[in-house]
């Protein structure tokens, strides 16, 4: 788009994170602004999963989270072969879906990220409902191989959307907020303005 940017028009199709069954298709339209702006997403997905069973799966991993006696700490997450406690993938999969949002407003045409490892992690215990933690999570970029630092505050309840506020040690410290506007699953976030970590 003369003056804006460039445009993509992309189809694709999700999976669930932990069986890799099909969930569903999308399409979506990126467009990567001129400006050092985040991309502009339009995306609409149809899901073969049930919305039910999504709840269900939703609810599974919130009260494993929710019903902890100690606040869960962890650190290298997946470790140096690649092994993930099984008592840690809930916080691995919160992580997944947190960093998500992260990369997205990293990315730019040229750079993308992959989560590469949680480098630590400790949850907060709260008195409503919702669950919160902070980790440390490490980024890979593409095509610079470089690995980012970014601390990633978390906080989450079904039927909510994910917030997500972060900072990248690139970033030279400057606080931003995830962006998004899915609710439901512990893949939507809310923006949300105003608190510090």
């Amino acid at each position: 788009i003369p003056g804006s940017g460039r445009k993509y028009y992309l189809q694709f199709t999700t999976e669930d994170y932990k069986s890799g069954e099909n969930t569903g298709s999308c399409l979506a339209t990126v467009l990567y602004p001129k400006t050092k702006a985040p991309p502009v997403v339009s995306i609409k997905c149809v899901q073969t999963k049930d919305q039910k069973q999504i709840q269900e799966e939703d609810n599974r991993l919130y009260q494993k989270l929710r019903h902890q006696t100690k606040p869960i700490i962890g650190n290298n997450i997946p470790d140096s072969y690649g092994n993930i406690e099984p008592a840690l993938e809930p916080v691995w999969a919160l992580a997944v879906a947190g960093s998500s949002y992260i990369m997205w407003e990293k990315s730019t045409e040229n750079v993308g990220y992959f989560m590469a490892q949680v480098k630590s992690v400790k949850q907060w215990i709260r008195k409503d409902d919702f669950i919160e933690f902070d980790y440390t999570v490490l980024l890979h970029e593409m095509p610079t191989q470089e690995i980012i630092s970014c601390h990633m505050r978390l906080t989450w309840l079904p039927g909510h959307p994910l917030k997500v506020k972060y900072f990248c040690a690139s970033d030279n410290l400057a606080l931003e907020d995830g962006s998004g506007l899915e609710s439901g699953s512990a893949a939507g976030i809310l923006q949300e303005m105003g608190a510090n970590f």
